[in-house]
């Protein structure tokens, strides 16, 4: 008896061919993405990597994506290589035209570095939303449709807008810290499969009799 969809098919469901598992389309070395998080679109869900732009290895940043979340159509994960110097007279990237521009190359300390973007486990990510450079998103967050993420949501907290702003706590301080704690995400797919119910209720005492 199935326990679920294959973690390492594209296709979750034949059916359905604008969702894929993200994780089994990926080249790139400097993206990392979970099992079971999906990328919705009728445009080519297959083709995720296009939406995390400004990617360059030699900068050594990572995407790096959790399991069992869920990314609507127009995602855009911009990468430190977008970023400019911005300690001199002029943000001009003169070296990249290339022809003798070249001597103006920056060194990485020259540019606003902000580390790896990282999302947690079982987010849920609106569509058209735009995720700048070294943000960090908790589990359980949910960000809001035309969404510009530039600064970090902490875990299972509501946020939206342009700027992104927090909007509200999803659950109270106690089950919050307690869903992070149970980490269900990691469980085996069996014991996942027996516990949907509760894990989809809207009776969210129920999550506690779970052993």
């Amino acid at each position: 008896m199935p326990h679920g969809p294959d973690p390492n098919a594209i296709y979750p469901n034949p059916d359905i061919q604008s969702v894929c598992f993200i994780k089994n389309t990926i080249t790139r070395p400097n993206i990392e993405v979970g099992d079971y998080t999906y990328y919705d679109d009728d445009e080519g869900c297959e083709d995720f990597e296009r939406h995390v732009t400004h990617h360059y290895e030699f900068l050594g940043d990572k995407l790096i994506i959790g399991r069992f979340c869920a990314i609507a159509k127009g995602i855009e994960f911009v990468m430190n290589g977008a970023n400019h110097r911005m300690n001199s007279v002029t943000t001009y990237p003169f070296n990249i035209m290339g022809n003798g521009w070249e001597k103006a190359t920056p060194t990485p300390d020259d540019l606003p570095l902000k580390g790896d973007t990282v999302v947690g486990n079982d987010v849920w990510i609106g569509q058209n939303v735009t995720v700048m450079p070294g943000v960090r998103i908790g589990d359980g967050a949910i960000i809001a449709a035309g969404s510009v993420v530039a600064k970090d949501v902490p875990a299972y907290h509501i946020a939206g807008g342009n700027p992104c702003r927090v909007i509200k706590k999803r659950f109270d301080d106690d089950l919050i810290a307690y869903l992070l704690e149970l980490k269900w995400w990691t469980w085996p797919t069996e014991k996942i499969f027996a516990n949907l119910e509760t894990l989809c209720s809207g009776d969210l005492s129920r999550i506690r009799s779970i052993r």
